[in-house]
């Protein structure tokens, strides 16, 4: 759960100067491309700001000149969700323009959304970490019209109050299928280390995980660039939930790891996120995330010298922006830093009545 960039004006005049902010470099300032007018970041590297419902705003995604036996054309990275907005765009950027490849950085809607769709209009091949791949391939089989034991399970062991748990059994659980055309039943499986010649460049796969199983980066040492995904994020941080699929998970720790690893990724690359802007200070943002989750975990373990469910802790990290649309993520959220500490010996779990309660140990 998180708060994104306030929407930018896409200004016609072109970028800002440079700007600064909270230690990292913005070389385009706080401006973004109008989403039809796709803006060169970078020799062979367009970027597209496409609008998304809901808070996010938007999604960036990348162009980069490609080309194959049957010549040049373009890869793309990332889709945006499966929605009139999104599909207007790219019926606006796709005459003339050949598809190579359909590189996607991880398995949400707004990264794959129009990836199947895409691919069976250009024949081009969907490259996905197999994790990715196989996950968004099960969750797109199981639209339902409420929520599964499963996922009923998961809220009341959290300590969820009644009305909000009979509020919950009322909502659709399809939102991923709705979201995302179909994937095609085979694709390119990207793994760490990979390297990936596109048009001039080289770029090495570095995988993530917290945020998503096997999230890919890419990332250009000689050209000093870096396609983030959301694994590395200006101002916000991707929401990292313990999951109704694996309710005893650890992403929490996954994630940390993973933002650890990239510390040894060169720290004046240019980093293109999938959401805010461009920036430089690559090592500097990596370690105010890990700082800022961190502090977090201090706060619930010392909140937890009383125990407390799940639901307790949700006003203690969210405050004024729970509500009633974001409350399943801040669980998901609130449940990863409990289940960190839980993995470091620092809480234990007990369980009383239907709801686990946390303590220190």
């Amino acid at each position: 759960m998180s708060a994104c960039d306030a929407p930018a004006a896409a200004v016609e005049d072109g970028p800002q100067g440079a700007v600064s902010r909270r230690g990292l470099d913005h070389p385009f300032g706080r401006w973004a491309p109008p989403a039809d007018r796709p803006f060169e970041v970078a020799p062979g590297i367009q970027w597209v700001r496409m609008p998304m419902p809901g808070s996010l705003d938007h999604i960036n995604l990348w162009l980069l000149d490609d080309a194959d036996e049957a010549g040049p054309g373009t890869a793309i990275v990332d889709t945006g969700m499966n929605v009139p907005m999104c599909r207007a765009v790219w019926e606006a950027l796709l005459p003339g323009r050949r598809i190579t490849r359909i590189i996607c950085t991880h398995l949400h809607p707004d990264h794959i959304g129009l990836a199947g769709w895409l691919s069976h209009r250009s024949g081009a091949r969907v490259h996905m970490s197999r994790d990715e791949y196989l996950l968004a391939r099960v969750l797109q089989l199981r639209p339902l019209e409420s929520p599964p034991d499963e996922a009923l399970a998961y809220v009341t062991a959290a300590g969820w109050p009644e009305d909000w748990i009979a509020a919950f059994r009322n909502t659709r659980w399809n939102y991923f299928a709705t979201n995302t055309t179909p994937l095609p039943g085979s694709y390119h499986r990207l793994e760490e280390g990979d390297e990936l010649h596109i048009g001039a460049r080289r770029w090495r796969v570095t995988i993530g995980s917290g945020h998503s199983p096997e999230h890919v980066c890419l990332v250009d040492h000689e050209g000093g660039v870096m396609i983030s995904g959301d694994q590395v994020l200006p101002r916000i941080t991707p929401n990292v939930s313990v999951n109704v699929m694996e309710p005893r998970g650890d992403p929490l720790g996954n994630w940390l790891d993973s933002l650890r690893a990239f510390l040894s990724l060169p720290a004046d690359v240019l980093v293109l996120p999938a959401h805010g802007y461009p920036f430089h200070g690559l090592h500097e943002r990596l370690r105010q995330i890990i700082a800022g989750h961190e502090e977090r975990l201090a706060l619930l373990q010392d909140f937890c010298r009383t125990p407390r469910t799940v639901h307790d802790c949700l006003p203690r990290l969210f405050g004024a922006r729970l509500n009633d649309s974001n409350r399943f993520m801040a669980t998901g959220e609130a449940f990863a830093h409990l289940r960190r500490l839980q993995r470091q010996a620092l809480v234990v779990a007990e369980r009383r009545g239907a709801a686990l309660h946390f303590h220190t140990a």
